[in-house]
């Protein structure tokens, strides 16, 4: 029989996110990630075991099959909530030092742009990974970031884009960070950007998906 952590992981990856839940079919009525969460730390399964033995190799899995075009989008978020609603049941330990982050994720969507879907799902995937989120949301501009930056000392900091009409923007964002806090990794990514554009707006890092910026993240901190 699966162990609890087993049956989280896959809950996690089949994007079952409580047992009310009516996604995937194949799974109607069972417990989803909120109640094995819940369930495993209750079993006194450490927080730190349900990151790591759970939770960040669900997320590689889901990340991978992603990067093959095996899922899509909406898998992908179904994926990618059922892991917040177990992550909730986490920030407790976060908070309390129990499990060390990795590190501060600061991400937004660059000013001008409205669009979320991508943004949101980097935020989940490198939360998954173990980072602490701050979301600045969207239509987020060069001083928001800034300040950001300011508050958190040595986070890393990811721009996302959709439009071409503001891409432009990402430059002077990337300048104003790297200008105020000299060393400060700055990630971009987004459906109209490469990685000619990322060298050019000197950011340090651009990946057409959201494995690539929890990948780049994962090797900072190594």
């Amino acid at each position: 029989m699966d162990s609890i952590l087993e049956k989280l992981g896959k809950a996690v990856e089949a994007g079952k996110v409580d047992q009310n839940s009516p996604y995937p079919p194949q799974m109607k009525g069972e417990e989803g990630a909120d109640e094995l969460a819940r369930q495993a730390l209750d079993a006194g399964e450490s927080a730190s075991d349900l990151l790591s033995v759970a939770l960040v190799p669900a997320m590689d899995r889901v990340g991978q099959s992603f990067s093959e075009n095996k899922i899509f989008v909406p898998q992908m978020l179904m994926s990618a909530k059922a892991m917040s609603a177990a992550m909730q049941h986490l920030k407790p330990y976060f908070q309390s030092g129990d499990v060390q982050t990795k590190g501060t994720f600061i991400v937004g969507t660059v000013k001008g742009d409205l669009h979320d879907i991508g943004k949101n799902l980097v935020a989940m995937m490198v939360e998954g990974g173990g980072w602490t989120i701050v979301d600045l949301g969207v239509d987020v501009n060069e001083d928001t970031f800034n300040q950001a930056v300011s508050e958190h000392p040595g986070a890393v900091v990811g721009l996302s884009a959709l439009l071409t009409t503001t891409m432009a923007n990402m430059e002077v964002i990337v300048q104003k960070v790297k200008e105020n806090h000299p060393g400060t990794k700055v990630l971009v990514g987004g459906a109209p950007l490469n990685d000619e554009f990322r060298e050019k707006i000197g950011a340090d890092f651009y990946s057409p998906d959201p494995r690539g910026a929890v990948e780049y993240l994962k090797e900072l901190v190594a």
